[in-house]
Protein backbone atom coordinates (compact mmCIF):
# COMPACT_ATOMS: atom_id res chain seq x y z
CA UNK A 1 0.00 0.00 0.00
CA UNK A 2 1.46 3.00 -1.27
CA UNK A 3 0.66 5.70 1.47
CA UNK A 4 3.19 8.74 0.05
CA UNK A 5 0.33 10.88 -1.76
CA UNK A 6 -1.85 11.04 2.09
CA UNK A 7 2.14 12.28 3.99
CA UNK A 8 1.88 16.22 4.59
CA UNK A 9 4.52 17.79 2.59
CA UNK A 10 5.83 18.94 6.13
CA UNK A 11 6.63 15.93 6.73
CA UNK A 12 8.13 14.34 3.43
CA UNK A 13 10.35 17.45 4.50
CA UNK A 14 11.50 16.58 7.72
CA UNK A 15 12.29 13.25 6.70
CA UNK A 16 13.78 14.54 3.10
CA UNK A 17 16.07 16.67 5.16
CA UNK A 18 17.00 13.65 7.71
CA UNK A 19 17.72 11.46 4.99
CA UNK A 20 19.62 14.40 3.28
CA UNK A 21 22.21 14.09 5.91
CA UNK A 22 22.78 10.47 5.99
CA UNK A 23 19.85 9.39 8.71
CA UNK A 24 17.11 6.88 8.16
CA UNK A 25 13.48 8.37 8.57
CA UNK A 26 10.13 7.40 8.87
CA UNK A 27 6.52 8.61 10.39
CA UNK A 28 5.18 6.45 12.70
CA UNK A 29 2.97 5.44 15.18
CA UNK A 30 -1.02 6.51 14.77
CA UNK A 31 -0.33 9.14 11.58
CA UNK A 32 0.08 5.56 10.07
CA UNK A 33 -2.57 3.86 11.23
CA UNK A 34 -4.72 6.36 10.57
CA UNK A 35 -3.92 6.98 6.92
CA UNK A 36 -4.28 2.80 6.29
CA UNK A 37 -7.57 2.84 8.10
CA UNK A 38 -8.64 6.02 6.09
CA UNK A 39 -8.69 8.52 8.80
CA UNK A 40 -7.19 11.79 9.08
CA UNK A 41 -4.18 11.63 11.39
CA UNK A 42 -4.62 14.41 14.46
CA UNK A 43 -0.65 14.69 14.48
CA UNK A 44 2.65 13.30 13.01
CA UNK A 45 5.67 12.10 14.51
CA UNK A 46 8.68 10.77 13.27
CA UNK A 47 11.47 8.21 14.37
CA UNK A 48 15.19 8.55 13.30
CA UNK A 49 18.62 7.26 13.68
CA UNK A 50 19.95 10.61 13.98
CA UNK A 51 20.68 11.51 18.00
CA UNK A 52 18.95 14.36 19.23
CA UNK A 53 22.07 16.62 18.72
CA UNK A 54 22.58 15.39 15.45
CA UNK A 55 18.52 16.72 14.84
CA UNK A 56 18.81 19.93 16.68
CA UNK A 57 22.07 20.45 13.90
CA UNK A 58 19.44 19.64 11.17
CA UNK A 59 16.57 21.86 12.57
CA UNK A 60 18.31 24.47 14.32
CA UNK A 61 14.64 26.54 15.07
CA UNK A 62 13.21 23.32 17.47
CA UNK A 63 12.63 22.38 20.54
CA UNK A 64 14.09 19.67 23.00
CA UNK A 65 13.35 19.78 26.34
CA UNK A 66 13.15 16.53 27.74
CA UNK A 67 15.22 13.11 28.13
CA UNK A 68 13.32 10.88 26.14
CA UNK A 69 15.54 11.89 22.72
CA UNK A 70 12.53 13.69 21.44
CA UNK A 71 12.91 17.34 19.51
CA UNK A 72 9.86 18.96 18.33
CA UNK A 73 11.14 20.67 14.82
CA UNK A 74 8.62 23.67 14.06
CA UNK A 75 7.51 23.96 10.10
CA UNK A 76 5.76 27.21 10.53
CA UNK A 77 2.85 25.58 8.65
CA UNK A 78 -0.79 27.08 9.01
CA UNK A 79 -2.10 23.20 9.60
CA UNK A 80 -2.53 22.58 13.41
CA UNK A 81 -1.99 19.02 12.44
CA UNK A 82 1.97 19.78 11.20
CA UNK A 83 2.59 22.79 12.89
CA UNK A 84 5.29 21.06 15.22
CA UNK A 85 6.68 17.64 14.51
CA UNK A 86 7.91 15.49 17.33
CA UNK A 87 10.91 13.98 15.71
CA UNK A 88 12.28 11.30 18.08
CA UNK A 89 15.80 9.06 17.98
CA UNK A 90 15.13 5.05 17.58
CA UNK A 91 14.92 3.44 20.61
CA UNK A 92 15.29 0.44 22.51
CA UNK A 93 13.73 -1.53 25.10
CA UNK A 94 14.15 -0.67 28.86
CA UNK A 95 12.87 -1.44 32.28
CA UNK A 96 9.92 0.38 33.39
CA UNK A 97 10.05 0.30 37.41
CA UNK A 98 7.48 2.57 37.97
CA UNK A 99 4.82 1.18 35.55
CA UNK A 100 5.15 4.35 33.29
CA UNK A 101 8.37 5.95 32.35
CA UNK A 102 11.66 3.39 31.24
CA UNK A 103 14.39 4.00 33.76
CA UNK A 104 16.82 4.99 30.94
CA UNK A 105 16.24 5.82 27.53
CA UNK A 106 19.19 3.68 25.27
CA UNK A 107 19.09 4.78 21.74
CA UNK A 108 19.34 2.48 18.56
CA UNK A 109 19.83 2.70 15.12
CA UNK A 110 17.52 0.56 14.23
CA UNK A 111 14.02 1.35 13.30
CA UNK A 112 12.73 -2.72 14.35
CA UNK A 113 14.30 -1.76 17.80
CA UNK A 114 11.83 0.94 18.33
CA UNK A 115 8.56 -0.24 16.85
CA UNK A 116 9.35 -3.41 18.93
CA UNK A 117 9.01 -1.37 22.10
CA UNK A 118 5.35 -0.07 21.35
CA UNK A 119 2.52 -1.12 22.74
CA UNK A 120 0.05 -2.21 19.87
CA UNK A 121 0.56 -3.74 16.48
CA UNK A 122 -1.91 -1.23 14.90
CA UNK A 123 0.72 1.26 16.50
CA UNK A 124 4.14 -0.37 14.88
CA UNK A 125 4.46 0.53 11.84
CA UNK A 126 6.06 3.11 10.15
CA UNK A 127 5.88 4.78 6.27
CA UNK A 128 9.25 6.12 4.28
CA UNK A 129 8.92 9.34 2.56
CA UNK A 130 8.01 7.09 -0.53
CA UNK A 131 4.94 5.71 1.27
CA UNK A 132 6.48 2.74 1.81
CA UNK A 133 5.46 0.45 5.13
CA UNK A 134 7.52 -1.51 7.45
CA UNK A 135 5.11 -3.95 9.27
CA UNK A 136 7.31 -6.51 11.59
CA UNK A 137 4.19 -7.00 13.91
CA UNK A 138 1.29 -7.42 11.45
CA UNK A 139 -0.58 -4.12 12.56
CA UNK A 140 -2.10 -3.91 8.79
CA UNK A 141 -3.33 -7.55 9.21
CA UNK A 142 -4.59 -6.60 12.68
CA UNK A 143 -6.29 -3.73 10.98
CA UNK A 144 -8.49 -5.58 8.72
CA UNK A 145 -9.02 -8.24 11.20
CA UNK A 146 -10.57 -5.01 13.46
CA UNK A 147 -8.48 -6.11 16.33
CA UNK A 148 -6.37 -4.41 19.24
CA UNK A 149 -3.29 -6.72 19.90
CA UNK A 150 -0.26 -5.83 21.68
CA UNK A 151 3.48 -6.01 20.17
CA UNK A 152 4.51 -9.28 21.28
CA UNK A 153 4.20 -10.47 24.85
CA UNK A 154 1.17 -8.74 26.70
CA UNK A 155 2.12 -9.09 30.63
CA UNK A 156 5.05 -7.45 29.46
CA UNK A 157 3.67 -4.47 27.64
CA UNK A 158 0.78 -3.90 30.57
CA UNK A 159 4.16 -4.00 32.96
CA UNK A 160 5.85 -1.74 31.36
CA UNK A 161 3.38 0.86 30.90
CA UNK A 162 0.24 -0.20 33.09
CA UNK A 163 -1.92 2.71 31.21
CA UNK A 164 -1.90 0.63 28.46
CA UNK A 165 -4.68 -1.01 30.04
CA UNK A 166 -6.69 1.72 29.44
CA UNK A 167 -5.35 2.71 26.20
CA UNK A 168 -6.34 -0.74 24.76
CA UNK A 169 -9.95 -0.42 25.09
CA UNK A 170 -10.04 3.33 24.35
CA UNK A 171 -8.42 2.28 20.99
CA UNK A 172 -11.34 -0.18 20.45
CA UNK A 173 -13.41 2.05 21.55
CA UNK A 174 -12.37 5.09 19.48
CA UNK A 175 -11.77 2.30 16.08
CA UNK A 176 -14.66 -0.07 16.36
CA UNK A 177 -12.28 -3.29 17.12
CA UNK A 178 -12.38 -6.09 19.35
CA UNK A 179 -9.51 -6.79 21.96
CA UNK A 180 -7.28 -9.87 20.90
CA UNK A 181 -8.00 -12.40 23.45
CA UNK A 182 -4.67 -13.05 24.67
CA UNK A 183 -4.45 -8.86 25.31
CA UNK A 184 -7.90 -9.26 27.15
CA UNK A 185 -7.16 -11.89 29.32
CA UNK A 186 -3.64 -10.00 30.38
CA UNK A 187 -5.93 -6.73 31.06
CA UNK A 188 -7.64 -8.74 33.76
CA UNK A 189 -4.71 -10.34 35.31
CA UNK A 190 -2.78 -6.98 35.28
CA UNK A 191 -6.06 -4.55 36.07
CA UNK A 192 -4.30 -3.73 39.61
CA UNK A 193 -1.58 -1.93 37.92
CA UNK A 194 -3.38 0.72 37.37
CA UNK A 195 -3.58 2.02 40.61
CA UNK A 196 0.45 2.43 39.95
CA UNK A 197 -0.87 5.36 37.66
CA UNK A 198 -0.83 9.45 38.14
CA UNK A 199 -4.98 10.05 37.76
CA UNK A 200 -4.39 13.12 35.82
CA UNK A 201 -3.33 10.31 32.77
CA UNK A 202 -6.26 7.85 33.56
CA UNK A 203 -8.45 11.12 33.66
CA UNK A 204 -6.97 11.61 30.06
CA UNK A 205 -7.65 8.62 28.61
CA UNK A 206 -11.10 7.87 30.26
CA UNK A 207 -11.64 11.49 28.43
CA UNK A 208 -10.61 10.56 25.13
CA UNK A 209 -12.45 7.02 25.34
CA UNK A 210 -15.93 9.56 26.18
CA UNK A 211 -15.31 10.84 23.34
CA UNK A 212 -15.01 7.80 20.93
CA UNK A 213 -16.93 7.67 17.92
CA UNK A 214 -16.32 3.73 16.72
CA UNK A 215 -17.60 1.21 19.44
CA UNK A 216 -17.84 4.01 21.31
CA UNK A 217 -18.07 4.77 25.36
CA UNK A 218 -20.84 2.96 26.65
CA UNK A 219 -19.30 -0.21 25.20
CA UNK A 220 -16.03 1.25 26.50
CA UNK A 221 -17.05 1.40 30.24
CA UNK A 222 -18.77 -2.48 29.68
CA UNK A 223 -15.05 -3.28 29.16
CA UNK A 224 -13.46 -1.29 32.14
CA UNK A 225 -15.92 -3.59 34.08
CA UNK A 226 -15.50 -6.81 32.24
CA UNK A 227 -11.63 -6.51 32.79
CA UNK A 228 -12.12 -5.04 36.45
CA UNK A 229 -9.95 -1.78 35.71
CA UNK A 230 -13.39 0.00 36.37
CA UNK A 231 -12.71 -0.05 40.00
CA UNK A 232 -9.46 2.45 39.35
CA UNK A 233 -11.17 4.78 37.59
CA UNK A 234 -15.25 5.07 38.72
CA UNK A 235 -15.89 2.37 41.45
CA UNK A 236 -19.40 4.06 41.99
CA UNK A 237 -20.92 2.74 39.14
CA UNK A 238 -20.55 -0.94 40.19
CA UNK A 239 -22.83 -0.30 43.07
CA UNK A 240 -25.78 -0.09 40.26
CA UNK A 241 -24.96 -3.44 38.42
CA UNK A 242 -28.46 -5.80 39.72
CA UNK A 243 -29.65 -2.53 41.23
CA UNK A 244 -33.51 -3.03 40.10
CA UNK A 245 -35.71 0.36 39.40
CA UNK A 246 -39.31 1.02 39.59
CA UNK A 247 -42.37 0.46 37.30
CA UNK A 248 -41.13 3.61 35.25
CA UNK A 249 -38.08 1.46 34.48
CA UNK A 250 -37.46 -1.59 32.93
CA UNK A 251 -33.70 -1.78 32.98
CA UNK A 252 -31.17 -2.09 36.09
CA UNK A 253 -29.06 1.33 37.10
CA UNK A 254 -25.72 0.33 35.50
CA UNK A 255 -28.05 -0.94 32.25
CA UNK A 256 -29.86 2.44 32.27
CA UNK A 257 -26.50 4.74 32.94
CA UNK A 258 -24.98 2.78 29.84
CA UNK A 259 -27.74 3.56 27.54
CA UNK A 260 -28.18 7.22 28.72
CA UNK A 261 -23.98 7.44 28.15
CA UNK A 262 -24.60 5.40 24.69
CA UNK A 263 -27.69 7.91 23.47
CA UNK A 264 -25.57 11.23 24.37
CA UNK A 265 -22.48 9.89 22.61
CA UNK A 266 -24.64 9.27 19.26
CA UNK A 267 -26.52 12.41 19.93
CA UNK A 268 -23.08 14.15 19.41
CA UNK A 269 -23.08 15.78 23.07
CA UNK A 270 -19.87 17.27 25.02
CA UNK A 271 -17.38 15.67 27.28
CA UNK A 272 -19.47 17.08 30.30
CA UNK A 273 -22.91 15.93 28.89
CA UNK A 274 -21.59 12.47 28.04
CA UNK A 275 -19.90 12.26 31.72
CA UNK A 276 -23.07 13.40 33.63
CA UNK A 277 -25.33 11.54 31.69
CA UNK A 278 -22.91 8.78 32.98
CA UNK A 279 -23.28 9.70 35.83
CA UNK A 280 -27.11 10.87 36.09
CA UNK A 281 -28.18 8.15 38.64
CA UNK A 282 -25.05 6.76 40.21
CA UNK A 283 -27.24 8.41 43.68
CA UNK A 284 -30.02 5.60 42.95
CA UNK A 285 -28.10 2.74 44.60
CA UNK A 286 -27.16 4.13 47.87
CA UNK A 287 -30.87 5.90 48.01
CA UNK A 288 -33.00 3.32 47.21
CA UNK A 289 -36.04 2.40 49.66
CA UNK A 290 -37.88 -0.62 49.19
CA UNK A 291 -37.98 -3.28 46.36
CA UNK A 292 -40.09 -4.41 43.37
CA UNK A 293 -42.26 -1.69 41.15
CA UNK A 294 -43.00 0.23 44.07
CA UNK A 295 -39.29 1.06 44.79
CA UNK A 296 -38.10 4.51 45.45
CA UNK A 297 -35.33 6.91 44.90
CA UNK A 298 -36.15 9.98 46.96
CA UNK A 299 -32.82 12.93 46.96
CA UNK A 300 -30.88 10.29 44.13
CA UNK A 301 -29.91 13.51 42.19
CA UNK A 302 -28.42 15.73 45.05
CA UNK A 303 -26.99 12.49 46.19
CA UNK A 304 -25.11 11.38 42.76
CA UNK A 305 -24.01 14.83 42.86
CA UNK A 306 -22.06 14.20 45.90
CA UNK A 307 -20.52 11.28 44.45
CA UNK A 308 -20.17 13.07 40.91
CA UNK A 309 -17.81 15.77 43.04
CA UNK A 310 -15.96 13.40 44.43
CA UNK A 311 -15.54 11.41 41.19
CA UNK A 312 -14.64 14.86 39.01
CA UNK A 313 -11.86 15.57 41.80
CA UNK A 314 -10.33 12.76 42.59
CA UNK A 315 -9.19 12.14 38.20
CA UNK A 316 -8.71 15.72 38.50
CA UNK A 317 -10.75 17.42 36.08
CA UNK A 318 -10.90 20.89 35.72
CA UNK A 319 -12.91 22.54 38.51
CA UNK A 320 -15.02 24.43 35.46
CA UNK A 321 -15.32 20.65 33.87
CA UNK A 322 -16.16 18.96 37.04
CA UNK A 323 -18.69 22.39 38.21
CA UNK A 324 -20.62 21.94 35.31
CA UNK A 325 -21.15 18.01 35.47
CA UNK A 326 -21.81 18.46 38.98
CA UNK A 327 -24.12 21.03 38.30
CA UNK A 328 -26.16 19.04 35.58
CA UNK A 329 -25.83 15.49 37.73
CA UNK A 330 -27.81 17.86 40.86
CA UNK A 331 -30.74 19.40 38.35
CA UNK A 332 -31.82 16.98 35.85
CA UNK A 333 -34.69 15.63 37.71
CA UNK A 334 -37.03 18.48 36.91
CA UNK A 335 -40.33 18.55 36.30
CA UNK A 336 -43.45 20.36 34.31
CA UNK A 337 -46.76 19.85 33.97
CA UNK A 338 -48.36 21.73 31.08
CA UNK A 339 -50.42 24.40 32.76
CA UNK A 340 -49.15 23.86 36.64
CA UNK A 341 -46.64 25.94 36.61
CA UNK A 342 -46.28 29.57 35.81
CA UNK A 343 -44.15 31.94 33.79
CA UNK A 344 -43.06 32.88 37.44
CA UNK A 345 -41.94 29.35 37.64
CA UNK A 346 -40.30 28.86 34.61
CA UNK A 347 -38.45 31.96 34.96
CA UNK A 348 -37.52 30.59 38.38
CA UNK A 349 -36.62 27.35 37.17
CA UNK A 350 -33.79 29.57 34.50
CA UNK A 351 -32.81 30.89 37.31
CA UNK A 352 -31.75 28.16 39.37
CA UNK A 353 -30.17 26.75 36.82
CA UNK A 354 -28.53 28.74 34.85
CA UNK A 355 -29.68 29.70 30.87
CA UNK A 356 -26.37 28.85 29.71
CA UNK A 357 -26.88 25.13 31.30
CA UNK A 358 -30.88 24.88 29.54
CA UNK A 359 -29.81 22.91 26.82
CA UNK A 360 -27.78 20.39 28.34
CA UNK A 361 -30.18 19.49 30.53
CA UNK A 362 -32.75 18.96 28.11
CA UNK A 363 -30.08 16.67 26.58
CA UNK A 364 -29.55 15.11 29.45
CA UNK A 365 -33.52 14.43 29.54
CA UNK A 366 -33.53 12.75 26.73
CA UNK A 367 -30.88 10.61 27.68
CA UNK A 368 -32.32 9.84 30.61
CA UNK A 369 -35.43 8.87 28.76
CA UNK A 370 -34.13 7.07 26.35
CA UNK A 371 -32.08 4.92 28.81
CA UNK A 372 -35.30 4.38 30.25
CA UNK A 373 -36.49 2.68 27.79
CA UNK A 374 -39.19 4.98 26.09
CA UNK A 375 -39.45 5.05 22.57
CA UNK A 376 -39.78 8.96 22.18
CA UNK A 377 -36.90 11.57 23.76
CA UNK A 378 -38.77 14.75 23.48
CA UNK A 379 -42.24 14.51 24.83
CA UNK A 380 -44.98 16.87 24.86
CA UNK A 381 -44.35 18.67 27.86
CA UNK A 382 -41.00 19.14 26.83
CA UNK A 383 -41.34 20.63 23.78
CA UNK A 384 -43.58 22.84 25.39
CA UNK A 385 -41.68 23.54 28.33
CA UNK A 386 -39.00 24.77 25.53
CA UNK A 387 -41.85 27.09 24.29
CA UNK A 388 -42.38 28.43 27.72
CA UNK A 389 -38.04 28.64 28.11
CA UNK A 390 -38.07 30.86 24.80
CA UNK A 391 -41.26 33.47 25.85
CA UNK A 392 -39.13 34.14 28.64
CA UNK A 393 -35.89 33.78 28.36
CA UNK A 394 -35.61 37.41 28.06
CA UNK A 395 -37.24 38.20 31.09
CA UNK A 396 -34.70 38.89 33.94
CA UNK A 397 -33.45 36.36 35.45
CA UNK A 398 -30.71 36.91 37.66
CA UNK A 399 -29.37 39.82 39.30
CA UNK A 400 -27.58 41.32 36.64
CA UNK A 401 -30.64 42.03 34.43
CA UNK A 402 -32.00 44.13 37.14
CA UNK A 403 -31.91 47.85 36.13
CA UNK A 404 -30.04 48.53 39.65
CA UNK A 405 -26.88 47.03 41.13
CA UNK A 406 -25.00 46.84 44.20
CA UNK A 407 -23.29 50.08 43.50
CA UNK A 408 -26.16 52.16 42.61
CA UNK A 409 -27.84 50.90 45.61
CA UNK A 410 -25.01 51.62 48.14
CA UNK A 411 -25.12 54.92 46.69
CA UNK A 412 -28.73 55.39 46.85
CA UNK A 413 -29.08 54.22 50.16
CA UNK A 414 -25.75 55.69 51.32
CA UNK A 415 -24.65 52.05 52.86
CA UNK A 416 -21.16 50.25 53.06
CA UNK A 417 -20.76 46.81 51.35
CA UNK A 418 -21.93 43.91 53.15
CA UNK A 419 -24.02 41.04 53.21
CA UNK A 420 -27.20 43.48 53.44
CA UNK A 421 -26.52 44.35 49.65
CA UNK A 422 -26.93 41.18 48.16
CA UNK A 423 -29.72 40.85 50.39
CA UNK A 424 -31.58 43.54 49.12
CA UNK A 425 -30.17 42.47 45.23
CA UNK A 426 -32.01 38.34 46.59
CA UNK A 427 -35.01 39.92 47.51
CA UNK A 428 -35.75 43.02 44.61
CA UNK A 429 -35.19 39.60 41.69
CA UNK A 430 -37.95 37.41 43.57
CA UNK A 431 -40.01 40.50 42.76
CA UNK A 432 -39.28 40.55 39.48
CA UNK A 433 -39.16 36.87 38.61
CA UNK A 434 -42.85 37.55 39.88
CA UNK A 435 -43.52 40.86 37.59
CA UNK A 436 -40.86 41.44 34.94
CA UNK A 437 -42.60 44.65 34.38
CA UNK A 438 -41.71 45.72 38.26
CA UNK A 439 -37.61 46.16 36.63
CA UNK A 440 -37.83 49.78 37.01
CA UNK A 441 -34.91 51.41 38.50
CA UNK A 442 -37.52 53.80 40.27
CA UNK A 443 -39.42 51.17 41.72
CA UNK A 444 -36.03 48.76 42.54
CA UNK A 445 -34.89 51.73 44.42
CA UNK A 446 -37.69 53.15 46.34
CA UNK A 447 -38.47 48.97 46.68
CA UNK A 448 -34.47 49.10 48.11
CA UNK A 449 -35.68 52.35 50.77
CA UNK A 450 -38.19 49.62 52.13
CA UNK A 451 -35.69 47.05 52.42
CA UNK A 452 -33.09 48.65 54.08
CA UNK A 453 -34.94 49.83 57.38
CA UNK A 454 -34.98 46.34 58.22
CA UNK A 455 -32.28 44.72 60.13
CA UNK A 456 -29.94 42.10 57.97
CA UNK A 457 -32.00 39.04 60.49
CA UNK A 458 -34.67 40.13 59.40
CA UNK A 459 -33.95 40.72 55.43
CA UNK A 460 -32.11 37.16 55.81
CA UNK A 461 -35.52 35.91 57.13
CA UNK A 462 -37.34 37.31 54.34
CA UNK A 463 -34.94 35.88 51.85
CA UNK A 464 -35.40 32.76 52.99
CA UNK A 465 -39.05 32.70 52.85
CA UNK A 466 -39.51 34.23 49.61
CA UNK A 467 -37.07 31.59 48.27
CA UNK A 468 -39.20 28.37 49.93
CA UNK A 469 -42.30 30.07 49.53
CA UNK A 470 -42.00 31.35 45.53
CA UNK A 471 -39.63 28.97 44.04
CA UNK A 472 -42.22 26.70 42.18
CA UNK A 473 -40.19 23.98 40.59
CA UNK A 474 -39.69 23.00 44.28
CA UNK A 475 -43.24 23.94 45.04
CA UNK A 476 -45.89 21.64 46.25
CA UNK A 477 -46.84 20.32 42.95
CA UNK A 478 -42.78 19.18 41.79
CA UNK A 479 -43.18 17.30 45.54
CA UNK A 480 -46.54 15.34 44.41
CA UNK A 481 -44.78 14.62 40.92
CA UNK A 482 -41.84 13.07 42.37
CA UNK A 483 -43.83 11.32 44.90
CA UNK A 484 -46.35 9.80 42.30
CA UNK A 485 -43.15 9.01 39.91
CA UNK A 486 -41.23 7.32 43.01
CA UNK A 487 -38.22 9.63 42.76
Amino acid sequence: MDISKKIPSEVKDVLAALEKAGFSAYAVGGAVRDIIIGREPKDWDVATSASPEEIIKIFPDSVYENSFGTVGVKTRSENKSVSVIEVTTFRKEGKYTDFRHPDEVEFSDKLEDDLSRRDFTVNAMAASSSGEIADPFGGRDDIKKKTIRTVGDPDKRFGEDALRLMRAIRFAAELGFDIDPETFSAIVSNADLLSKIAEERIRDEFAKMMMSEGAGPAWGIVQMEKTGIIKHVIPELLEGIGVTQNKHHIYTVWEHNLRALDYAAKSGASLEVRIASLLHDVGKPRSKAGDGPDATFHSHEMIGAKMAKKIMERLKFSGEISGRVVHLVRHHLFYYNVGEVTEAGVRRFISRVGEENIDDLFKIREADRIGSGVPKAVPYKTRHLRFMIDKVRHDPISPKMLKTDGVKLMEHLKIVPGPKVGMILGILLEDVLDEPNRNDEKHLLKKAEELNKMSEPELADMAKKARETKLEFEAEEEKEMKKKHKV
